[in-house]
């Protein structure tokens, strides 16, 4: 169930992403933050409100810090895309899995736990080679400070996921996590439009007039945003975390398909053979999860308890 979770989740940003390139040639990077989350505020609370959740919670640091990162990752991100093409951009911002599996890797090492999983680490590389094969991404001398940039948002990205599976193991709800993830890109993306900040110096004003048009692609973005992100969070609370990670690979394909409906772009054979790699590598990574949850006993269940999402992986 969580893996479908996550299929959603992908599903669902997909579509707040192709909102976002449209709303960009009218609206800057800040202001789409700050109404993206201004809307996922709403959106959640009244979610909240009707399933009788509270806002108050009892690690306020926690979101702090799970939003704080969040934001930072996704604004780091923004900044590369102005500084890359858009393919080698994904790239880097999707080797979070990677960059997860690594963490976990390190910690299993020094703790000496033998546990690591490197059937799932190898369904996570394969995953990133589909990309690659998928985006074909290339770099030019004078793009170092975008590459380095985009390579970052990818770690603060992982920080940012094992974050989310860490208040899951709390008690946290889903939607309470993502209420403070979207207030938290609420006040940046205003303080950010305070600022006048423009995405790659476009020379926008810091304050855009609206159109219907404009505004139906605010609403869309805030709430598509709001709705992947409490799927991606059940997914990343309730399920295995680089099996969660390793199906976010499927995002691409529907970016891809968007890109062909939309902007007319082609899709050459290495690309389609990037997007099958990607989907065997996720169909691997859930079966070897499955196949290993089974054969795990009841008592191993104890390292979750001390709500640690690394030690609960290794």
């Amino acid at each position: 169930m969580q893996s479908l979770w996550m299929l959603f989740a992908t599903f669902t940003f997909s579509i707040m992403g192709l909102c976002i390139k449209l709303a960009s040639s009218t609206y800057s990077t800040s202001e789409i933050v700050m109404y993206r989350g201004a809307v996922g505020v709403v959106f959640v609370f009244v979610m909240m409100r009707y399933n009788r959740q509270s806002v108050a919670t009892s690690y306020p640091w926690h979101h702090l810090w799970r939003g704080v990162i969040g934001v930072i990752a996704m604004w780091l991100w923004f900044f590369s895309i102005g500084k890359l093409p858009l393919a080698p951009a994904m790239t880097l911002n999707y080797m979070s899995p990677i960059w997860m599996a690594l963490i976990l890797f390190v910690v299993g090492l020094w703790q000496r736990k033998t546990q690591f999983e490197w059937g799932l680490v190898f369904a996570v590389t394969m995953s990133f080679v589909g990309v690659i094969m998928l985006l074909r991404p290339s770099f030019n001398a004078d793009q170092l400070l975008g590459g380095i940039v985009g390579l970052i948002s990818g770690v603060a990205a992982a920080f940012a996921y094992l974050q989310v599976k860490q208040l899951g193991m709390l008690g946290e709800p889903e939607s309470r996590v993502v209420f403070y993830l979207s207030a938290t890109g609420l006040i940046a993306g205003f303080c950010g439009t305070l600022l006048g900040y423009t995405n790659a110096g476009v020379g926008m004003t810091a304050w855009n007039a609206h159109s219907l048009k404009g505004l139906l692609l605010l609403l869309t973005i805030g709430v598509t945003a709001a709705m992947a992100q409490v799927a991606m969070t059940r997914a990343y609370q309730h399920g295995k975390t680089l099996v969660t990670a390793n199906l976010q690979y499927s995002g691409i394909i529907f970016s891809s398909i968007w890109g062909v409906l939309f902007w007319g772009d082609i899709l050459i054979w290495s690309s389609w053979v990037g997007i099958v790699v990607i989907m065997c590598s996720g169909i691997f990574a859930t079966y070897y999860n499955l196949r290993n949850r089974s054969s795990v006993q009841p008592d191993s269940a104890s390292a979750a308890a001390e709500s640690d999402p690394i030690k609960e992986e290794i």
